[in-house]
């Protein structure tokens, strides 16, 4: 029998029958889920109502979805009740267009193939409105000029094509949510009950954090000297190490507690990260590896170490003066092409924000970058960890110790992190504070500085999923690596 023909409803400028589609294979797979229902779990999960060309094969499609939900039998019988006033099926002959739909049982054989045309045709529209509307905006000259605004909104729109197969996000019911959660519980307790989210690579800190958890924005502070990036090095080293780790042993990247990391190094060049990484993994000096003066036997361990992590899943951009707009569209680019996992910006006081307020506004831009970062969390659903500097409050205090309020001449950063925290060395400033030699308090400070030697802390100042407080840790300054502090007698003076 043959199917009426389905008017053009499009009132889009691009005439309908310009854009790429099939309402022959909209009307096949109707009509096999008309008449096997059982169909519908293989198509609904990707495909969605609004996939379909003609909004009336959406609808058809909705009410199956909805009274196969209900567990009801969805045929021509129990639909023709829904579409009795329906204008678009009356143009077609009534409720009778849904018997027409299902006479074509040759179509049962190729109901999968039909729904993945569906959605790739869909796709495409899409692209050609992304597009349409690039164009449009681009010849309005009438509102403001923004092309840096344009090409991060068409980024925007490209990356959510690419992710989705639509512009607007999905929105998640409890039931996927809560399933969502049972799988990171089900991932802490396989990994021995402490990481639900991606390594830091400190065990000590895994378990006060449980890891680093999607769509987080982690704050990691410090004045200069405490060892902040170092600390940013070594976790992003070490949630590469564990992907790459999983990787080759076969466990899928979604089961893995270790990501792939994008590293944007403001600061720092990616020969200087790279120096630090081969220093942390050979336990070689740094300072040695930048002047040379390191042994034939140390060269050959530099270089197996260099041939072990040649395909470590760690990628550097090292491109000074970004702004927080390029800093996304690189990222959504790393997510789309590598498979990122983890966001590591060092530091967020380098990034630029649009650049409409000018030097005298740089709280308002900061808050700008610093929710930038928050959403880019969200969008990819990564964790994001973004250095920061403290404000000179904390040099002026007798305890050095870095509080909240030291974030507070940064704009909005403490109230947009999920996570703040603090880097803190003591022996740093003991160094500093050196008496006169030979007297008692020369000998007192050396017995300090012995029983400090190394000794770092990690302050989680805040943290939305647990309790806050102290992390002890150990600071090998020649390879810039912390470690688990192993000895259980060290307590810091203040307690």
């Amino acid at each position: 029998m043959a199917l009426a023909p389905v008017p053009a409803l499009s009132s889009s400028p691009i005439e309908a029958t310009a854009l790429p589609h099939n309402l022959e294979a909209e009307q096949a797979l109707l009509g096999a889920l008309l008449i096997d229902n059982r169909l519908v779990e293989d198509v609904q999960i990707k495909l969605r109502p609004e996939h379909f060309h003609e909004a009336l094969h959406g609808r058809i499609y909705t009410a199956i979805l909805r009274t196969v939900d209900r567990n009801l039998v969805a045929n021509p019988v129990t639909l023709k009740p829904l579409f009795t006033a329906d204008e678009a099926m009356a143009e077609l002959g009534g409720p009778a267009y849904l018997g027409q739909l299902a006479a074509n049982t040759a179509a049962l054989f190729g109901a999968r193939d039909f729904a993945t045309q569906i959605y790739d045709l869909a796709i495409l529209r899409e692209l050609i409105r992304v597009g349409r509307t690039m164009v449009e905006q681009a010849t309005d000259t009438s509102q403001e000029i923004d092309p840096q605004g344009q090409i991060q909104e068409a980024e925007i729109a490209l990356y959510r094509v690419a992710e989705q197969g639509e512009v607007s996000s999905g929105v998640k019911d409890f039931a996927r949510a809560a399933q969502l959660a049972v799988e990171m519980a089900e991932r802490a307790r396989k990994s021995g009950g402490s990481l639900s989210g991606v390594t830091t690579g400190l065990t000590s800190l895994n378990e006060k954090m449980g890891g680093l958890h999607k769509s987080d924005l982690i704050i990691l502070a410090g004045r200069p000297g405490m060892g902040k990036t170092a600390l940013a090095t070594n976790i992003a080293f070490a949630a590469a190490l564990r992907a790459k780790q999983d990787r080759d042993a076969g466990i899928p990247l979604e089961q893995s507690t270790g990501a792939a990391v994008a590293f944007f190094s403001l600061e720092m060049s990616a020969d200087q990260l790279a120096t630090r990484l081969l220093a942390e993994e050979s336990g070689i000096s740094g300072e040695l590896l930048r002047m040379g003066k390191i042994s034939h036997d140390e060269f050959l361990k530099l270089a197996r170490a260099a041939q072990d992590l040649e395909d470590l899943p760690l990628y550097i951009d090292d491109t000074a003066g970004l702004t927080i707009a390029a800093l996304r569209t690189r990222a959504r680019r790393l997510k789309r092409q590598k498979q990122i996992g983890m966001v590591v910006v060092d530091y967020l006081q380098l990034l630029a924000g649009s650049g409409k307020g000018g030097e005298a506004n740089r709280v308002q831009e900061l808050s700008e970058i610093t929710r930038g970062l928050k959403m880019l969390a969200k969008e990819l659903e990564v964790p994001v960890i973004a250095l920061s500097q403290l404000s000179r409050a904390v040099e002026s205090r007798e305890d050095k110790r870095p509080q909240l309020s030291d974030l507070r001449e940064s704009g909005s950063i403490e109230q947009d992190a999920d996570i703040v925290l603090f880097v803190f060395r003591e022996e740093y400033y003991h160094a500093q504070k050196k008496p006169e030699e030979g007297s008692e308090k020369f000998i007192k400070w050396m017995e300090k500085g012995e029983r400090i030697r190394g000794r770092a802390e990690v302050l989680v100042a805040k943290q939305r999923h647990g309790a806050t407080g102290t992390v002890n840790v150990l600071f090998r300054k020649e390879t810039t690596k912390f470690m688990d502090l192993i000895e259980d007698d060290y307590v810091p003076e203040h307690y």
